[in-house]
């Protein structure tokens, strides 16, 4: 069975600092760059979610455009 081209699966190991390495198919797939900042979100009955980057920019963006009183687009 072939996985379909927008699927991942990988397997990473936890260095003695808490460490992982993101596979380079995983990191090529996000855009992720050395010095890129990333955010997790954990759910003890869920799990550890990486979301997309740039998800939490946009999300902030327009907290910030609706604070300052403009407008939601949606």
């Amino acid at each position: 069975m072939k996985a379909p081209k927008d699927k991942l699966a990988a397997s990473a190991k936890v260095g003695e600092k808490g460490q992982i390495v993101i596979p380079k198919e995983m990191r090529e797939m996000f855009s992720i760059e050395p010095g890129d900042t990333i955010i997790l979100l954990a759910d003890e009955k869920r799990g550890i979610a990486i979301p997309p980057k740039g998800v939490f920019n946009t999300f902030i963006e327009k907290v910030h455009g609706l604070m300052e009183g403009g407008e939601d687009d949606g």
